[in-house]
This record gives C-alpha cells, sequence and structure tokens, in this order.
C-alpha cells in the first residue's frame, strides 16, 4: 500500500481508527519517521500501543464534522472554489457553535 508523497508533508503523526489497522499501513507510516496512532482491532494477536490522548483528540474532531455533514451544500462540496468552501464551512462552524 503505497502513500502519496504530500501525505505526511508536515505531520507528525497518521490519526485514523482500526479500519486503517494494516501492517503493511503502518510500515509505509513509520517509514516516513512518523508516528502511527492506529487502534489495532479486537482479534489482533499482538495489540499495538496508542496514544491515548492523541486518540482522543481524533474522536473530538470526529464528533465536531458529524453535525457538519447535515449541512447538504458543505456535505455534498458544492461550492465551486475552495475559497467559497471554506467561508460555507466557517460559516457553517459558527452556527454550530452558537447552538
Amino acid at each position: 500500500m503505497a502513500l502519496g508523497k504530500r501525505c505526511l508533508r508536515g505531520a507528525q503523526a497518521l490519526i485514523a481508527d482500526k479500519g486503517y489497522d494494516s501492517d503493511a499501513f503502518v510500515r509505509a507510516i513509520e517509514a516516513r519517521d512518523r508516528d502511527a496512532v492506529i487502534p489495532s482491532r479486537s482479534h489482533c494477536t499482538k495489540p499495538r500501543e496508542v496514544d491515548g490522548f492523541v486518540s482522543r483528540e481524533r474522536h473530538l474532531i470526529e464528533c465536531f464534522f458529524n453535525p457538519i455533514q447535515h449541512y447538504r451544500r458543505i456535505f455534498s462540496r458544492d461550492e465551486k472554489t475552495s475559497r467559497n468552501y471554506m467561508g460555507r464551512l466557517r460559516f457553517v462552524s459558527a452556527l454550530i457553535w452558537l447552538r
């Protein structure tokens, strides 16, 4: 499994869920001197150690993006330019924050 050249450019770690728990994927991340914060699946015989703090941060981000998906224009990415999309995303984020 190949990672893109730009995938981990400025990152210190790659944070993902159990669906990305693959030895080949983790080795590809570690070959680029990055940490793989991916919890092991329940059937794994040798579970990998995961930084709990970083894993909880991923959960907070996912909980933030869940309500954003209810806004159709954000979810379907109808905006033509990235500037307009980011403006719409900031507006929806402010609406959710003000609830």
